[in-house]
């Protein structure tokens, strides 16, 4: 078949195509538009999850009926007056949205400039149907009618109306959090599914207020602040705490210059920021604005321009990790609000036993020789009051350091986790502050404060390395030889030392000690293929940083352990110094805290 050019129209479906792929992408286009026009009102309505209907109708500056015409051409648009793409300041600039749009469905553009005459433009699957005056307030009302219903080939892929409205009210959401001075309402089919009202401005206190009002008010008391500004760069946002986490990574809302985006360096560096802090199968909530010079991120390299591409791809994830780590640290050992209510919620009221009922008891009949609680000034199971100076001669020094003649409890006021009473089950001490009971997870928590040791150590380079009795020849290609010989100083910082061996080979003399007894082939050959990938030692750091948290989980005291007082509050003592020891290595909650108020709801007495 010869080459010919093909018809107006199917050139504009293939391009709607790449902008409107379901009624969401819509939505958030038009939404785009009445931003960029300086709307400070926006009405979204839905029929059948957007499939159906969608209008967005605006406060903002308007159109003359002769920019009507011009916004419905491909390429049109009034957001480059300099056609310099290298400095975007627009949520859109393409001129394809209205076009693309108007091509798989009945568009209606109703549109009235201040001091001007409202005009309607309709645009049915392409073709102008309708273009006169019509009666309009100062704005723009959009209305889609019938997406994809002559492309019945692209309708019946939409999802079902439930997940489309979904999708819309999403997108809607993500752009009202980072303009919390424009005032959104969403409705579907006659009910009202949003109502954000305009702030006074896009300061911090407002974008605050507008997050509580969208993710919900417990956002804010289980996140922490992050603020940090480095060479022409700002980010700024509120991080969610480990231990308040979800299933699914849809909580997660980042922005680049106001632009709601989904880009994998971004959503990379956040999951590196919070290794350690959470289990794998967790994601944090965060709401994060990062704001670049406009030359600094190319937001042309995705129709639907939820991607962008940096400058300097390294220093802005260099900037996220360390912004969200600083943020992170300064949290303390602070842990969900929610963990809590759960806790409490956990308790419920039992009856005593019948009479006649005996009580748990050990052999000789005696009912406090089977209790499981130690406490500050009674008596304890022999086992553990007998082998407490030993056990706690065997403690990290930072324990010691209490030594075991710190026997009288502190005042609870004196410390945020409060003075040790007592343990139950060997496994849970038991804290008292003045308005609260503490209950903490000696294992989890003293875990925690392990890994946070070697974290420091191997932060300060001081990877001890294993040198091996034989050294291990590993035979790879010639080309993933050459990559890790080429990376052999680097790998060393590591506690690797490799050399070349022939073209083919590569001899490995030691091994990071943290490794212990690892299958060396397996390592080299893995880290040829990432240095191939990558460019980076990411297989090396990887297991060092799960071998650190496996080695702290094993070296750390284990539940079942009777503890001295002296070493319950030595452990507390180290827990309100330390990073993150408000969760444990796999996200769960270190500690629990009950306060008096609710202690008393239980009993009755409020």
């Amino acid at each position: 078949m010869p080459i010919r050019r093909l018809p107006e129209t199917l050139i504009n479906r293939i391009a709607a195509g790449e902008v409107v792929e379901r009624p969401a992408s819509a939505a958030k286009e038009l939404v785009e538009n009445a931003l960029d026009a300086g709307a400070r009102r926006i009405r979204v309505s839905l029929v059948n999850g957007g499939i159906d209907g969608l209008e967005v109708a605006d406060d903002g500056i308007g159109m003359a009926p002769d920019q009507l015409r011009l916004a419905i051409e491909r390429h049109a648009t009034s957001k480059l007056p300099d056609e310099d793409l290298q400095a975007i300041d627009t949520m859109g600039f393409r001129g394809e949205a209205l076009p693309s749009i108007g091509s798989v469905t009945t568009l209606s553009l109703t549109s009235r400039p201040e001091g001007g005459e409202g005009w309607r433009l309709v645009v049915d699957n392409g073709r102008i149907v309708h273009d006169g005056p019509a009666s309009a307030a100062p704005g723009t009302v959009a209305r889609v009618d019938g997406l994809f219903a002559q492309v019945p080939a692209r309708r019946k892929f939409l999802k079902s109306p439930r997940s489309e409205l979904a999708a819309c009210l999403d997108h809607i959401r993500r752009l009202a959090m980072a303009r919390p001075e424009v005032g959104f309402v969403v409705e579907h089919e006659g009910r009202r599914l949003l109502n954000l009202p305009p702030l006074p401005d896009a300061s911090p206190g407002s974008t605050l207020a507008r997050l509580a009002a969208i993710i919900g008010p417990d956002f804010a008391g289980n996140a922490v602040a992050v603020d940090l500004e480095r060479d022409g760069l700002h980010l700024a946002g509120l991080a969610g705490i480990p231990t308040w986490n979800r299933g699914v990574s849809d909580h997660q809302y980042l922005f680049v210059n106001q632009r709601p985006v989904k880009d994998r360096l971004l959503v990379g560096a956040l999951r590196g920021a919070y290794q350690d802090l959470l289990a794998r199968d967790r994601h944090p909530v965060v709401a994060l604005f990062l704001d670049v010079p406009s030359d600094f991120v190319d937001v042309n390299v995705h129709p639907a321009k939820t991607e962008v591409r940096f400058r300097d791809a390294a220093q802005v994830r260099g900037m996220i990790v360390s912004g969200l780590r600083r943020a992170l640290d300064e949290a303390g050992h602070r842990a969900s609000t929610q963990v809590s209510g759960a806790a409490l919620a956990a308790f419920v009221s039992e009856p005593l036993p019948a009479a006649g009922v005996s009580w748990p008891a050990a052999a000789g009949g005696d009912p406090g020789a089977g209790g499981t609680m130690t406490f500050a000034g009674g008596a304890a199971p022999a086992a553990g009051w007998a082998e407490a100076p030993r056990l706690f001669n065997q403690l990290p020094p930072a324990f010691a350091a209490s030594g075991p003649a710190a026997v009288p409890a502190p005042p609870p006021q004196q410390f945020p986790l409060g003075a040790a009473r007592g343990q139950v089950a060997a496994t849970y001490i038991v804290a008292e502050t003045d308005d609260a009971l503490i209950i903490v997870d000696q294992h989890a928590a003293h875990e925690r404060l392990t890994l946070e040791r070697m974290n420091r150590a191997l932060a300060g380079g001081a990877v001890a390395r294993q040198a091996l009795l034989v050294p291990e020849v590993v035979e790879l290609d010639e080309i993933g030889a050459g990559r890790v010989a080429d990376r052999a100083d680097e790998l060393a910082e590591l506690g690797l030392e490799v050399e070349a061996f022939g073209p083919t080979a590569i001899l490995v003399r030691a091994t990071p000690a943290l490794l212990g007894t690892c299958d060396v082939k397996g390592l080299i050959t893995d880290l040829a293929d990432d240095l191939s990938a990558f460019g980076r030692a990411l297989s090396l750091k990887e297991r060092l940083d799960g071998v650190a948290a496996t080695m702290a989980c094993h070296g750390s005291v284990r539940a079942g352990r009777h503890l001295s007082i002296a070493e319950m509050n030595a452990l507390l003592r180290e827990m309100e110094i330390t990073p993150h020891s408000g969760q444990c290595n796999h996200g769960r909650p270190t500690w629990v805290r009950l306060a008096k108020t609710d202690i008393e709801k239980l009993f009755g007495r409020r």
